[in-house]
């Protein structure tokens, strides 16, 4: 599991020293698989703003940009295609450095001169396969504007450390950074600070909107359920986005990394339906009925039997319990209203089904 430091500092106050937390943790049983300090080679890159773009004189393929870095403005030659005046970017300045031993120094492209570089997301050795897709190509467009000049791994959160552990499974209870936040505390023997759940709701009855039905109460002791209505759905913060990104999941759109960050957070899987999806407004978990089929996110067709536990709405499966929901109630670009599940389910059956299904 990846812990990032900065977001278990959210539950645990600690003065962290790489070498004596990964001793100490060790030491206490919460075995460390490794440790990766972010942004470690990054510097001298900065917030810079594109104050004009224009046609490089002799290279059509080429722009001859002036960026504000807050200190100055500064001429950078490129070829990037997605950038426009009025973005905010990294800018690795003359005298910078850049993962793998890269350094950026002013020089001439086809007779102009360029005082820098800007950066994209594999220039700052980001994980790609958890970038939003919007950023996967040129230039790493900054998601809003910044103070301009400030030091990139400020804002892009590259000045953290994440630590790899291997949670055995006896430990359930360490499969989430408030998990792992127990385990500090009591090794370091600091104060725990639990996560503010307040929250505000209308007068309305959720029962007015969805009828649950739990027909297996062996298979599911719990199962509860709330709605939310007027969404819209698009990208979550930055703050959440980065920390998803040093978990290990890929940020998709708000809705999908609420899901994630909440699972990440407490170490208890959530999921997300399109209301409008569930067919005569009912939620009904059940056995599977022999032969029943149901589509999974992965949009693979899956043959269910009467053993596998399935959420269903009035007529069809949505999702099968505990392991993976369906394609057809997922959160999709224009959904307005959502039911967020949160169950739980035995955890024997949900394993039958994993290994039936190979999934």
């Amino acid at each position: 599991m990846l812990v990032p430091i900065k977001w278990l500092k959210d539950y645990v106050d600690i003065k962290f020293d790489p070498k004596g937390y990964v001793d100490a943790m060790t030491m206490s049983g919460s075995k460390v698989e490794g440790i990766e300090e972010l942004g470690k080679e990054i510097d001298n890159v900065v917030v810079g703003k594109i104050l004009k773009t224009e046609k490089h004189p002799d290279a059509d393929k080429l722009i001859v940009t002036q960026c504000d870095v807050g200190t100055e403005v500064i001429q950078i030659v490129t070829g990037a295609t997605n950038i426009k005046e009025g973005n905010y970017i990294p800018i690795a300045k003359h005298g910078s450095t850049l993962p793998g031993g890269v350094k950026i120094k002013k020089g001439k492209l086809r007779g102009i001169e360029s005082n820098g570089m800007m950066c994209s997301a594999q220039e700052l050795a980001l994980d790609l396969d958890k970038v939003p897709e919007n950023m996967l190509n040129g230039i790493y467009i900054l998601d809003k504007e910044y103070p301009l000049g400030a030091d990139i791994k400020e804002v892009l959160g590259l000045n953290d450390t994440v630590v790899e552990f291997e949670i055995t499974n006896n430990r359930p209870d360490c499969l989430s950074v408030l998990g792992i936040a127990r385990e500090t505390a009591a090794t370091f023997g600091s104060v725990m600070k639990y996560p503010n759940t307040d929250f505000k709701e209308n007068s309305e009855d959720i029962k007015d909107y969805i009828d649950i039905q739990v027909k297996n109460n062996e298979l599911c002791p719990r199962y509860s359920a709330r709605m939310i209505r007027n969404i819209v759905i698009k990208d979550s913060p930055a703050w959440m986005q980065e920390r998803l990104v040093k978990a290990g999941v890929r940020p998709i759109s708000n809705i999908v990394d609420i899901t994630n960050f909440v699972m990440l957070e407490l170490g208890h899987p959530m999921h997300a339906f399109d209301y409008r999806d569930l067919e005569d407004k009912k939620i009904i978990v059940r056995n599977a009925t022999p032969g029943e089929t149901i589509k999974t996110l992965d949009e693979t067709e899956r043959k269910l039997d009467e053993s596998m536990l399935v959420i269903a709405d009035g007529k069809k499966p949505t999702g099968i319990a505990g392991v993976m929901g369906g394609y057809g109630s997922e959160i999709k670009d224009d959904t307005t209203e959502v039911i967020f599940e949160r169950a739980n389910f035995n955890p024997v059956n949900i394993r039958l089904t994993s290994k039936k299904l190979g999934l």
